[in-house]
């Protein structure tokens, strides 16, 4: 099964919008790819969704639990600095390497500039949803 690191980009995204992300968080939940999350990533989703959406702390906690109960949690052993414009980027970074994740996906100018970290591809949220398609119909 692909094993996919969601940017916290996506995900908010997916919640306040819909979208090709909805659908794919939808896809998430339904376990059809291995979700790979971090607390680093989780504490960011979190801090996003309150201070810019205004949501609740209660409900970022139910959000996040229900997160947990859908992906495999890892913890990176490594920091990695491979992005200074965004520091923030190396946290989906650690994730993906210490989750032995097959893609990131993200909308990030940084990451996507990227295309491919140590093996794992790094794509849109459309080019993956197009290309898991493609490999479907074959």
């Amino acid at each position: 099964m692909t094993r996919v690191v969601l940017d916290t980009n996506v995900y908010i995204s997916a919640l306040m919008f819909g979208g090709l992300p909805g659908s794919l968080l939808d896809l998430a939940f339904l376990r059809a790819f291995t979700l790979i999350i971090s607390p680093a990533l989780l504490d960011e989703l979190d801090e996003k969704l309150q201070a810019k959406f205004e949501m609740t702390i209660e409900d970022a906690a139910f959000l996040r639990a229900r997160l947990r109960k859908i992906a495999q949690v890892v913890e990176p052993k490594q920091s990695l600095t491979v992005i200074a414009e965004d520091t923030d980027d190396n946290r989906v970074l650690e994730c993906a390497v210490e989750g032995h994740a097959d893609v990131i996906l993200s909308g990030d100018r940084h990451l996507l500039k990227l295309g491919n970290y140590e093996g794992v591809a790094i794509v849109t949220v459309r080019q993956f949803l197009e290309s898991t398609e493609a490999t479907q119909n074959e």
